[in-house]
């Protein structure tokens, strides 16, 4: 080798040394890292709760390609170091540029480029596990949402919380918050509360449930899988399964609060869902009666702009693809940036920068102030002069797949149950099955996952009634309408 080139790579090994031992928070703000066929990214702006910059997103895009395409690459892993998978993006940095006009592009460029690593890692050609560890809200959820492997711990909190800052859910949320059963993820979408630990399992945002302890020992059961398939790279996963233990209590937003929340967030504006609300404070059921009257309380707090906007958002995206819902979201991020409402700078400034407590000063401060034809007009209209110019998603490389469905590895849905107990009779009646065989069935199904018995006797106890048929050993059950 000749003297320079003998030189070089002492010098580079020297420098690999260094940034090996220097402490995560002074190195790059993504990480990445191989181990046999395992390649892992992991945010590294700590102190930031691992919020999203544009050089974060720059870093991840080309390495999200390039691993696509290796053959040395058999899992890619989502991490982030911290108290915080990552805690969203750096939003006062996205509004302090929208706020000028010669940085404004920078702002929408932000959204852009988010959006498509999303769709690049929803779409990824290789099995894709997310760690979604401690904080994980909306940035942080768009990198992991759609991933087929996403587990939780018990220190996972969950939250698309952009209505407390004058925004509307992005990142795909209104495709995959949508997958969920009922009307959780019009709540979710609109309150912007959070769920925590097995709660985020439970109600399918998790895909599994492993203690924060067993995370080291699972990746490096994964890291020395040759030619990882899907499915066992489930199983190698539910093996580090966190067990409910006897006196943990129940997760919340199931029983009765669970049939109020879907009959109250299933209307089609705000104003009926407020109504609904306001019925059910007055349920003779307390547990039913608080949960109104807190959630009346929480959404008095919102942008009353954002909750029009997020529940129209919601609403057309039912049956979109994701693609179609994240170009939708990059029209209102855009809107936003270019002044079409005052409250993301109004509440970005209040909750995130300033941390003033209490409710922002939006503009319009009610609901009754702001019209559907506004929202319509200057967020949803291909004309609507905030969409100029509106930036354009680029498309995936080729090799690239179609997203699959973000709900395969997770627990029974509630139409995965609806649809076995009603097919068994012509008339859908549901009288040919017993409760169970209904979870039998499904414990078979899913191999014994961790949590199927919990989560379908949940839905039974909402969804079913009992039936006495001729044979009156058997207890058989038909599902409500």
């Amino acid at each position: 080798m000749p003297r320079g080139s003998s030189i070089a790579a002492r010098r580079t090994s020297a420098i690999s040394r260094h940034m090996s031992s220097a402490p995560l928070e002074e190195q790059a703000s993504v990480l990445f890292e191989s181990n046999g066929s395992l390649r892992t990214y992991t945010l590294n702006r700590p102190k930031k709760l691992n919020a999203l910059n544009t050089e974060m997103l720059t870093l991840l895009k080309p390495k999200i390609e390039e691993w696509s395409k290796s053959d040395l690459c058999g899992i890619v892993v989502g991490r982030g170091n911290g108290r915080a998978f990552c805690a969203g993006g750096d939003v006062a940095g996205v509004v302090s540029n929208a706020a000028n006009p010669s940085t404004r592009h920078l702002a929408t460029d932000f959204f852009k480029i988010e959006f498509e690593v999303d769709y690049m890692l929803a779409s990824l050609p290789k099995p894709y596990v997310a760690i979604i560890d401690g904080i994980t809200m909306g940035g942080g959820v768009g990198l992991s949402a759609m991933a087929p492997f996403r587990i939780a711990t018990e220190t996972t909190m969950f939250a698309m919380p952009e209505t407390k800052i004058g925004y509307s859910p992005d990142v795909g949320a209104n495709y995959f918050l949508n997958r969920l059963d009922g009307e959780l993820g019009t709540y979710l979408a609109l309150t912007g509360e959070s769920l925590k630990g097995r709660a985020v399992y439970e109600h399918g945002l998790a895909t599994h449930y492993v203690p924060a302890r067993r995370i080291p020992a699972l990746l490096e059961r994964l890291s020395s899988l040759n030619d990882p398939s899907l499915a066992v790279i489930n199983s190698t996963i539910e093996d580090h399964h966190y067990e409910r233990d006897a006196d943990e209590a129940p997760i919340p937003l199931t029983g009765s609060v669970r049939v109020a929340l879907d009959s109250a967030f299933g209307h089609q504006s705000m104003e009926n869902i407020l109504a609904s609300l306001e019925t059910y404070t007055k349920s003779s059921d307390p547990a039913v009666s608080a949960w109104a009257t807190e959630t009346l309380k929480i959404l008095d707090l919102r942008s009353p702009t954002s909750l029009k906007i997020a529940l129209q958002a919601f609403r057309r995206s039912k049956n979109s693809r994701l693609i179609d819902a994240l170009k939708t979201e990059l029209g209102i991020a855009t809107a936003l940036c270019n002044g079409a409402s005052p409250d993301f700078a109004t509440g970005v400034d209040a909750v995130v920068v300033k941390k003033t407590p209490g409710r922002p000063a939006w503009s319009p401060s009610t609901l009754a102030e702001v019209s559907e034809k506004s929202i319509l007009t200057n967020f949803f209209s291909p004309s609507s002069p905030y969409l100029d110019p509106k930036p354009e998603l680029a498309e995936v490389p080729e090799h690239f797949i179609s997203p699959g469905d973000p709900m395969r590895f997770s627990l029974p849905t509630q139409e995965d149950v609806r649809h076995y107990v009603m097919q068994d009779t012509p008339s859908g009646g549901g009288l040919a099955v017993s409760r169970d065989q209904v979870i039998k069935h499904f414990e078979q199904k899913t191999h014994g996952k961790g949590g199927v018995r919990e989560k379908v006797s949940e839905i039974l106890d909402r969804k079913t009634e009992p039936e006495k048929g001729a044979n009156e050993q058997n207890q058989w059950i038909r599902w409500k309408h």
